[in-house]
């Protein structure tokens, strides 16, 4: 999978056929502030590593908040959760006070660019299939109160872990577009149409964006929601949290996606499977 430096005039649409190729395109020379990364990575680890996160525990009915690992999430068809901490960031929630100023700069910077990227996709859809999208890619995530920024945390492993527990086990994503930092130590994997789990480019600085299952919806499979999972590290990096950010792009409720769906309808079902509502 090749690395797209945004510098190239062709890139947009080397991207937009990557996605459809694979599921996933790696971006470099991209707007996203890396010493801001940076510094929520730092940030953050510090309140998972702190009791201070028990205070802001996740409300079940809008999602926001802190999620430990007792009740992380259990992939769909795999028996063990997932090894990992996260909380989720919407503007409208809870966040705390030492921290809001930075990750509500970068959530406001990624879900700008995300809008770029989706009028990119539409642009370079061919014509049989953006013909069929309800509404202009970008504007179906106008003034969406959904979009969420996940702060993951993959804790340093034990040795006790349960056998066949991993970080984050092979899924997809359920929303439009993935926004994704390369995180602090590698074991992001995306898995090719011949079967074969390969592992995704992440030289610190590159995002990755990857196709959900509502795009997919959309564009009835022209663009797929591939499956990825993160692996478990090496004996020598066992004892290293890893910190990811991804930003999980969703429409307003009342889109429709198909005719089977709105978004809020998949995105409940969704929810339901997973276990976390």
């Amino acid at each position: 999978m090749n690395v797209i430096d945004l510098k190239l005039a062709q890139a947009p649409e080397l991207f937009v056929q990557s996605l459809h190729e694979t599921g996933f395109g790696i971006l470099d020379n991209h707007p996203i502030n890396q010493k801001l990364v940076e510094s929520i990575y730092h940030d953050w680890l510090q309140f998972f590593n702190s009791h201070e996160k028990q205070l802001y525990l996740y409300n079940k009915d809008t999602q926001d908040g802190f999620f430990p690992a007792s009740i992380s999430e259990k992939a769909k068809g795999f028996q063990e959760k997932d090894l990992k901490e996260f909380y989720h960031v919407f503007p409208w929630g809870q966040i705390p006070p030492s921290l809001k100023d930075k990750v509500l700069e970068y959530y406001d910077s990624t879900a700008e660019f995300a809008a770029r990227l989706l009028n990119w996709i539409e642009e370079f859809s061919p014509d049989a299939i953006s013909s069929r999208y309800s509404e202009p890619l970008s504007s179906m995530i106008k003034d969406t109160p959904k979009t969420v920024l996940r702060i993951l945390h993959y804790p340093p492993l034990s040795g006790n872990e349960k056998p066949g527990a991993v970080r984050a086990a092979a899924h997809e994503d359920i929303n439009l577009i993935t926004l994704l930092p390369a995180a602090n130590n590698p074991g992001l994997q995306l898995k090719l149409k011949n079967g074969q789990w390969i592992d995704v480019p992440c030289n610190f600085g590159n995002l990755i964006i990857n196709i959900g299952d509502m795009l997919q919806e959309v564009s009835e499979g022209y663009f797929p929601s591939t499956s990825h999972r993160v692996i478990n590290p090496q004996q020598k990096r066992q004892n290293q949290s890893r910190i990811s950010l991804p930003l999980f792009v969703h429409p307003r409720d009342e889109v429709v996606l198909s005719e089977r769906y709105t978004s809020g309808q998949y995105l409940d079902e969704r929810l339901k499977e997973l276990g976390v509502k």
